[in-house]
């Protein structure tokens, strides 16, 4: 392989990886401790980043779980209720267990979520979807 083509290939392929990492959304979490206030929990504080054109997987969390959203808009859909469009400066809160998901449209979202939690259990629960026949 020549110089031209080995680079156009190394050049095709840093690419190619850069638009899979920049499609996944990500995750940083910011806090975490147990609280004194309800034993058996702990509170944690994480800022979460989705793409634009993005459907977050369904799932539950062992806690309560409160949103802000910082830029951007990201439709909520929760299983049982009505869709909620969010938009910057919006706050709601998901209950304990609810399954729900996040979808964004032609722009990506930031948003702050800060859970009460059962101590020792994982962040999220992912529901498991019907297996296609």
């Amino acid at each position: 392989m020549n110089k031209n083509k080995l680079l156009t290939a190394l050049g095709v392929s840093l690419l190619i990886t850069f638009n899979t990492q920049a499609q996944s959304p990500a995750v940083t979490n910011l806090f975490k401790d147990v609280s004194s206030v309800a034993s058996g929990t702990e509170v944690m504080m994480s800022q979460l980043n989705i793409p634009a054109n993005t459907r977050l997987p369904k799932h539950w969390h062992p806690g309560e779980e409160y949103v802000y959203i910082v830029s951007g808009s990201v439709t909520l859909w929760q299983e049982g209720k009505p869709d909620t469009l969010m938009t910057a400066g919006d706050a709601i809160k998901i209950p304990l267990k609810q399954i729900h998901s996040a979808i964004t449209g032609a722009e990506p979202v930031s948003i702050v979520v800060f859970r009460v939690h059962e101590q020792g259990k994982p962040i999220r629960i992912n529901v498991d979807e019907a297996p296609q026949q």
